[in-house]
């Protein structure tokens, strides 16, 4: 058991430091995305072999998102989040020597994804705690934020060096160490809200207490794939494939569609949280936020049918503003679910269902050399459909039961 006691330094705005290190190794996990297309004509990356390098991440994350969330309830945020935002600035070091060969993009990727999944569950629960004075929902709210600001201006500011400046494999990545080394000084002097206690007696449940609840199993099981599975597909799919062959700008271009896609999923989570309270059920929310990617996923059909910088800003909107809502409403209710022992872990575990959705996009690269983007889109978008609809079943359930 984790200790809790009163906690010296908290102030109403200590939260700031750990979200200014969630906001860099966000930046540093999605300043790939327009470098990808420079990897692809430099490296002669095919489809399915960039989509890969870019999913790669996804399996660094579930042992960075198991080790930080879950030992973090027992032994403290600071130390651990203090270690990892270390090792985001090597796995930015290992990026750079990807220009020489594909390998080194698959390390870099691999480490940055288990950095992100570190400090993306401890910083959202130690900001949780650090807004406990703060009004309700808030610390959900500033952890999804800086997440998603990190995750925007990482790609726009690495496309804008990319397309313009000089050692575009090499400057972007300077940059975000940079600002990965302030974020790791100024961590230092975040305030500790979880102090190690004695040994439990037990070994602790493979799984939190929270993921056992109908809640979780009925809405957040089905629902979290699409958070990330949604607006990656911006990143991997809309930027090679929506945008005209001949346009001159695609690796600017690709960057500012991501940053578009991920400020309408910074700016629509104000309205998300409002749902969640006006509906009274995580599961009405959820509909919606699936609603808003299942259409999405239609306009990304259409604009890899008829490509268009216009159809691609569009589907990039609707893909963003999905994953803004099915993130806010999952991160709120885990928060509502967790008990101050678990947070770390329930959010952790969260964090592992959300990028489980990395695996659409990838399964998508595979089937449409056979089939094409378009039709593979609107399948994907039916998925999103069956899914809302399960959802939906799901939160009656929860109504019936209450």
């Amino acid at each position: 058991m984790t200790a809790t006691g009163p906690v010296a330094g908290v102030g109403p705005k200590s939260w700031r430091r750990p979200a200014l290190a969630m906001f860099t190794v966000g930046y540093g996990a999605n300043q790939f995305v327009p470098l990808l297309a420079v990897y692809r004509r430099t490296l002669g990356l095919s489809d399915a072999e960039a989509t890969a390098v870019f999913v790669v991440y996804a399996v660094g994350l579930i042992p960075g998102l198991l080790v930080g969330g879950r030992i973090s309830d027992r032994q403290g945020r600071r130390r651990l989040m203090l270690a990892f935002a270390a090792l985001s600035l090597v796995a930015t070091m290992v990026l750079i020597s990807g220009q020489w060969g594909v390998s080194g993009l698959y390390a870099g990727r691999f480490l940055t994804g288990v950095v992100s999944g570190a400090i993306f569950s401890i910083g959202t629960a130690w900001i949780k705690e650090l807004s406990e004075t703060a009004a309700e929902g808030a610390g959900a709210r500033r952890a999804a934020l800086a997440l998603t600001a990190g995750l925007g201006i990482g790609p726009l500011i690495a496309g804008l060096l990319a397309q313009w400046a000089p050692a575009p494999q090499v400057l972007p990545y300077l940059v975000h160490l940079v600002i990965a080394a302030v974020a790791l000084v100024l961590l230092f002097r975040a305030p500790e809200t979880r102090f190690p206690g004695p040994a439990p007696a037990r070994p602790p449940q493979l799984l939190p207490a929270a993921a056992a609840t109908p809640a979780f199993r009925l809405i957040i099981v089905p629902m979290a794939p699409w958070v990330f599975g949604s607006v990656t597909l911006v990143f991997t799919t809309l930027g090679e494939h929506a945008v005209p062959r001949d346009n001159s700008l695609a690796v600017a271009f690709s960057g500012l569609l991501a940053a578009f896609a991920l400020a309408a999923g910074a700016l629509i989570q104000p309205t998300g949280r409002r749902l969640s309270s006006a509906t009274r059920s995580p599961g009405g929310a959820a509909a919606v936020g699936l609603a808003v990617v299942a259409t999405g996923c239609l306009a990304a059909a259409g604009a890899t049918a008829w490509p268009s910088l216009w159809s691609a800003a569009a589907a990039a909107l609707l893909l963003g503003a999905g994953y803004g809502l099915c993130l806010i409403v999952g991160l709120a209710e885990v928060e509502e679910l967790a008990s101050r022992e678990e947070l770390g872990g329930v959010v952790a575990l969260y964090y592992s269902l959300a990028y489980a959705g990395l695996a659409i996009p990838y399964l998508l690269a595979l089937a449409a050399p056979s089939i094409g983007y378009p039709v593979a889109l609107l399948a994907t978008a039916c998925a999103a459909m069956l899914t809302l609809i399960a959802v939906a079943a799901g939160s009656r359930r929860l109504g019936s039961a209450r």
